[in-house]
């Protein structure tokens, strides 16, 4: 069933992948502080995601938001990180819960995680293994103040759960590359998510039905440290790539009913 979706951040790369592929399965409303360079489906809403009268207004009559707005820089400084990314994320969890919305689907990171990374484990942590997978239940590690952002958004996330009842799925998205998976690079091999599989995975977390989750945004890789078994186990994801298998062919996804 078709769901009213707005997506925040919706002219960047996540929202590129999700419309891709889901462009006419949901009636969206697209939010983004730069205005649409080309047709887009549904309704443009122009605004920065710290302009809360206009994030409250974007709401109305929405079931789901999937929340992809913010500072996306591994460098971004402190002040843009708490403004945009912090501020702006307690907005959205805010404005939804007033506005009656159903579900948030918060876009986290592997930098929320990546200094799980710094163990002795690595390089071998980016190749074949099957004693050592992140799960979603381990602490956050975070790599980078964008990390902590991205942690930040989590536990905001688990906050309007438990206190308004908000349905919250938190993806820690990997490395998202259109096209073919990274070239001789391991450690982008094993958290591969191509755009197919991307705008399958937020297919799912629009009609699923859960409570408070944490789940990894990756591809099927043989090369794999984040778990997939949450993402399968509650909200039905069946990803079809595979960074040591992946053939070259970008195809539309096929909604889930």
């Amino acid at each position: 069933m078709a769901q009213s979706v707005l997506l925040t951040g919706a002219a960047g790369r996540v929202g590129e992948a999700i419309l891709g592929g889901l462009a006419d399965d949901h009636e969206w409303r697209l939010l983004d502080r730069d205005p649409p360079t080309d047709d887009q489906p549904g309704e443009f809403v122009v605004a920065d995601i710290t302009d809360e009268e206009a994030v409250r207004e974007a709401m109305a009559g929405i079931n789901v938001v999937i929340h992809l707005a913010g500072d996306p820089r591994p460098e971004a400084p402190w002040d843009s990180v708490l403004t945009n990314n912090i501020d702006g994320t307690q907005t959205v969890f805010e404005a939804a819960v007033d506005a009656g919305v159903e579900k948030v689907v918060f876009a986290s990171s592997n930098h929320a995680v990546g200094n799980y990374e710094t163990d002795e484990r690595t390089p071998d942590l980016y190749r074949e293994h099957d004693d050592y997978l992140l799960d979603g239940t381990e602490l956050p590690r975070p790599s980078n103040l964008y990390g902590v952002s991205k942690a930040a958004g989590e536990t905001l996330g688990r906050y309007y759960h438990d206190e308004y009842g908000l349905s919250v799925a938190c993806v820690r998205i990997g490395n998202l590359t259109r096209g073919h998976p990274p070239i001789d690079y391991e450690r982008g091999q094993a958290m591969w998510l191509s755009y197919r599989d991307c705008a399958r995975l937020f297919d799912r977390c629009i009609r699923a039905d859960y409570e408070y989750e944490i789940v990894y945004g990756i591809s099927d890789n043989d090369r794999k440290y984040y778990s997939l078994e949450r993402a399968r186990e509650v909200l039905g994801y069946r990803p079809r790539d595979n960074s040591a298998h992946f053939d070259g062919e970008e195809q539309v996804v096929e909604p889930d009913t």
